[in-house]
């Protein structure tokens, strides 16, 4: 049975992504494979500079599945979009009233980035608590884990990408070494274990 079937009903809020060296690729790889049922929205912190972002979200939306966009500040975030962290800017996300908002700013580097997988996840794990799945993906360096450790402190999900279909197997490595993810997958499996959360309606069932 697939495992996010044993899950007892479980759900995210939202899903944040954290990925480095290859990253831009392995996010083809899951947006691609993304039903268009998905019914939260997606954040990514991906190590790129400035002018490159725009790019990637654009390269993303010609998946055909779902919308991404560069993130921008003070927005509401929206179900079914996909937000790209600016480059050099953080990402975070922020509640006000029913809506969780995006905060965008320059604050100091972590992990030598900007932005940084650590401070995303941070802000979803105070916002989102128990309700917020993390991933993370490909990447050289440890950016992820003290945010992957805030996730599963607050109840959420971390999942990160095998060793076997990573290009760098550090990011994801190092959250495994901290013995802080729930689940480990290939790439091509990341997309369909999130549509399992969201199953597709049939709206030409018959009723008789």
């Amino acid at each position: 049975m697939p495992t996010s079937l044993l899950k007892g009903g479980w759900k995210p809020e939202v899903i944040a992504i954290g990925s480095s060296t290859g990253g831009p690729e392995a996010l083809m790889n899951i947006v691609s494979t993304l039903d268009r049922s998905i019914r939260v929205p997606i954040l990514v912190a991906q190590h790129m500079p400035a002018n490159f972002t725009e790019t990637l979200a654009r390269r993303l939306s010609d998946q055909k599945t779902l919308v991404a966009i560069q993130a921008q500040h003070d927005t509401i975030l929206e179900c079914g979009k996909i937000y790209i962290a600016p480059g050099d800017f953080h990402l975070e996300v922020k509640r006000t009233g029913l809506h969780l908002r995006t905060v965008l700013h320059q604050g100091p580097k972590e992990n030598s980035c900007r932005p940084a997988v650590d401070v995303l996840f941070r802000s979803v794990a105070k916002y989102c608590g128990n309700r917020a799945l993390a991933i993370v993906l490909t990447g050289m360096g440890r950016d992820g884990v003290e945010g992957a450790k805030s996730i599963r402190a607050a109840g959420g999900k971390v999942w990160i990408q095998d060793e076997a279909t990573c290009v760098i197997w550090g990011m994801p490595g190092a959250v495994a070494e901290a013995g802080t993810a729930n689940q480990v997958l290939p790439l091509p499996k990341i997309g369909p274990e999130i549509n399992l959360f969201f199953p597709v309606v049939n709206s030409r069932t018959s009723l008789s």
